[in-house]
């Protein structure tokens, strides 16, 4: 078992830089959760902490209701993954993986057993006489992989793992890494600052910005229910389009106005917006909300974005297209059944019951309840 939680942790180094401000989290035993943040967010130091490479400055931190801010590294059940790999470059691979083993004088028929049974899990089991040097990236991954399994640790941390290898072998990889926390059932803690991993991996999700928590909820309440701008800007690809307009009432129908931009709002928003007409607001629609057919029932000639392509970028099965609307640039994404041109005026029906609304000042998102806006359980 290994439930791992943060009470009020705040870390300062000597310098006075304030890395990790009042952190409240409770990773569950057993879990996956993904620590998703630009450079210099504090994931890091988060994941530091628990592996006891970072002293705790302030607050509380504990594994299974103990206390473990003393707790040396060596005395704290934890393996880490590596962004570098950190493998030796004069030993097999047999070797690698076996090093922590012997370091803590298991005896031989065991550690033989441990590891080719990992070999086998990470299917390197032909790569175990060879040396790092004559492996690709992908493998050197699977050997430091390997080498962390082989300790059975209640807690396995992953330090951008995968930010090494090529788009390709990353989405293997990542494919790898999920089966491989099912089959250990054990507690998983990953950085990265690659959405597309934290989406495709995490069971929960924490986004952090300079030290503090933004967010933390399943990867599907993040992206559908950012709490704040900077959480909805920093999931999705292309990011989400912001307009920045006036809330307005016409008839019982909410809109966004933004000179030549009206957008209408969806019912299921009236009562949280009602008291906020007139106001400034902020209006965050993600390039997939366009609907071409004009199918959606929250679709309609009241919530429509006019203007002139300025870019059109095929990508495979879609293509993405540059708009520019009342002097801001969009971008869209729409399917390949219809050509677009560079210069062609357009109307992109936008499915209004995706659109978000954040508050122009702080810029939380008016749309999600205080329950789910809550960073911590």
């Amino acid at each position: 078992m290994a439930q791992i939680r943060f009470s009020n942790v705040t870390k300062r180094y000597p310098n006075g830089h304030l890395a990790l401000e009042d952190l409240n989290l409770q990773i569950e035993d057993k879990e996956f959760l993904v620590l998703l943040g630009p450079s210099g967010c504090g994931k890091s130091t988060t994941l530091n902490m628990i592996a006891g490479l970072e002293d705790v400055t302030q607050g509380s931190l504990q594994f299974d209701g103990a206390e473990v801010s003393a707790v040396p590294a060596h005395k704290r059940d934890v393996a880490m993954v590596f962004q570098s790999y950190a493998l030796y470059p004069h030993k097999t691979v047999y070797e690698n993986i076996a090093f922590g083993l012997r370091m803590r004088r298991h005896p031989s028929a065991e550690i033989d057993v441990r590891v080719r049974k990992a070999a086998q899990a990470l299917e390197i089991e032909h790569l175990l006489e060879r040396r790092p040097g004559q492996l690709s990236g992908g493998q050197r991954q699977r050997v430091a992989l390997g080498r962390a399994m082989v300790r059975e640790p209640a807690v396995f941390l992953m330090d951008e793992p995968l930010s090494n290898l090529d788009a390709a072998l990353r989405i293997s990889m990542r494919a790898s890494i999920k089966a491989l926390h099912q089959s250990m059932a054990t507690t998983f803690v990953y950085v990265t600052h690659d959405q597309a991993e934290a989406l495709t991996l995490a069971d929960r999700i924490v986004v952090m910005c300079q030290g503090v928590v933004q967010q933390i909820g399943t990867p599907d309440d993040i992206y559908e229910r950012p709490a704040n701008k900077f959480v909805a800007n920093f999931l999705g690809s292309p990011p989400i389009n912001f307009i920045d307009g006036q809330l307005e009432r016409d008839g019982t129908t909410l809109q966004v106005r933004c000179g030549g931009i009206s957008l209408a709002l969806p019912a299921s928003k009236t009562f949280q917006l009602a008291a906020r007409v007139g106001q400034q607001v902020t209006v965050g629609l993600r390039a997939e909300d366009v609907d071409e057919g004009g199918t959606e029932s929250g679709s309609g000639a009241d919530c429509l974005i006019t203007g002139e392509i300025s870019s059109v970028l095929p990508i495979g099965s879609d293509q993405f297209l540059g708009v520019q609307c009342g002097g801001q640039g969009m971008f869209f994404r729409v399917g390949k059944e219809r050509s677009f041109s560079v210069g062609e005026r357009v109307e992109l029906p936008i499915n209004r019951s995706r659109l978000h609304v954040f508050e122009a000042s702080g810029g939380a998102n008016i749309g999600v309840s205080d329950e789910s806006r809550r960073v911590a359980r």
